[in-house]
């Protein structure tokens, strides 16, 4: 389509227009879209995944306590052997005066535990703190997602201001030359033309902060996404829903057996368990299977007696120990776990309780966003209308500019309060999610649903 031929008239004006928006929100970056873009970027999500990588090692670690081990020795060693003692001439040929050589020994040695509850207590250990790290992994997603709703919908509110302040400073502009030419010819007062101007300067401090927030927001973005807050998909008017399911309680129920930090705090409670019962069995004794294959050997002319020639020896035998004093240090640690294990279980409790909390929290702020958005809706419309007849009444001389100005700002204050009712209320679902441990891509995605692309 041209769109610059001079003779295609005003349809094809807005037919242009309607194709260059079209075109920009076809390419506007969504909520998913920001978040896959932090997932790239974004530091803490970044060494979470190292995090995870290596608390997997762990069980790999605790598999090993109870598997055998394999040991190679090998040594050499220069010998130069003097003797001054007459021997018997039987025993001179055995030890002689004077040798030197080297002795090399080599030995493969292998112990197999049998009996040990210590090492099956650190096994345990070690797979529990797996699980932790995979627990404390998935924490990571779901703060990045939430810190991305966070920033992707504090931008989408501070644009919002920005335009509703500068469409309040406008009509305010508009009011104020209007006082000033109805003053000049001599139909106006001088103190509406002062009140307008009073406002018109009000709302042009309003616009430099709406636009310092606008940036700081979209500087927030931008660090955490790596890409610019530039054409971010808009929020369109919408229908709210409440949550499923309906009921605090259950949602409540959920949070006790899913919420992040409470699966965190179960995981250190098992391990501080695991903890307490590895130190009791530290006294315990312990049986290991040992087996070992030895051959020595030397070069030279040493004597027999020093270094043997050619041997070789095998053993295989059970290893028994057991502690009989460690000087206190094993009842130390036991009762020194038993202590973290009670404030492991306190943490628990507390943990619980904050996620009872942010639920209810969460939950009625979605909740109260269905009622307050439906009344700011109406609160618009009819602040419209009387700004209508507000007008209307100013141009038939039975209202003022001031009653117009108050009328204005009215409308343009409520519309401020529903985008804040809006935000609130979407990010009220996602923070639902998250308190009950249930955020993931999909709560995403369902809120994409909400904006225009």
């Amino acid at each position: 389509m041209n769109c610059n031929h001079p003779a295609r008239g005003a349809a094809r004006a807005a037919a242009c227009l309607w194709l260059v928006l079209a075109a920009g929100a076809s390419h506007a970056i969504d909520l998913m879209g920001s978040y896959e873009k932090a997932l790239h970027v974004d530091p803490t999500r970044l060494a979470a995944d190292d995090a995870v990588a290596a608390g997997r090692e762990k069980a790999r670690q605790g598999d090993a306590m109870l598997r055998p081990r394999i040991n190679l020795q090998a040594s050499a060693t220069r010998l130069n052997d003097r003797s001054s003692a007459s021997l018997p001439a039987p025993l001179d040929q055995l030890v002689r005066s004077e040798s030197s050589g080297t002795a090399s020994q080599v030995a493969l040695q292998l112990s197999q535990p049998l009996y040990d509850q210590g090492a099956r207590a650190d096994k345990k250990q070690l797979h529990q703190q797996t699980a932790l790290a995979e627990i404390e992994y998935r924490q990571a997603q779901q703060d990045l997602m939430q810190r991305v709703a966070d920033a992707y919908f504090s931008v989408l509110l501070a644009q919002e201001s920005l335009r509703v302040t500068q469409a309040e400073k406008a009509a305010v502009a508009m009011q104020r030359d209007r006082a000033q030419a109805r003053f000049e010819v001599g139909r106006g007062r001088i103190t509406d033309l002062q009140e307008a101007q009073a406002r018109l300067d009000q709302v042009v401090a309003k616009e430099v902060s709406a636009q310092s927030t606008l940036t700081a927001s979209q500087a927030q973005y931008q660090e955490l996404t790596g890409v610019p807050a530039i054409g971010l998909a808009a929020l369109r008017p919408f229908v709210p829903t409440p949550p499923l399911p309906d009921d605090l309680q259950a949602w409540q129920a959920k949070s006790a057996q899913s919420n992040s930090r409470v699966l965190v705090k179960q995981a250190e409670l098992v391990i501080a368990g695991v903890e307490t019962t590895r130190y009791r069995l530290s006294g315990r004794p312990t049986l290991d299977l040992v087996a070992s294959v030895a051959a020595t050997g030397q070069s030279g002319n040493l004597s027999p007696a020093v270094a043997p020639e050619g041997s070789r020896s095998a053993a295989i035998g059970l290893q028994f120990n057991m502690p009989l004093y460690t000087g206190g240090a094993l009842n130390s640690k036991e009762r020194e776990s038993l202590a973290k294990q009670r404030q492991a279980e306190h943490d628990v409790a507390g943990a619980q309780r904050d996620a009872r909390l942010q639920v209810q929290d969460s939950y009625l702020s979605v909740k109260t966003g269905i009622a307050r958005i439906a009344s700011l809706e109406q609160s618009l419309k009819s602040n419209q209308t009387a700004l209508e007849a507000t007008t209307l009444g100013r141009d038939l001389g039975t209202r003022t500019e001031l009653d117009v100005l108050d009328a204005q700002q009215r409308v343009h204050a409520t519309q401020l309060e529903l985008a804040q009712a809006r935000n609130d209320y979407l990010l009220g679902r996602v923070r639902l999610a998250m308190a009950a441990g249930e955020l993931q891509e999909s709560d995403l995605r369902a809120l994409d649903e909400y904006l225009v692309r």
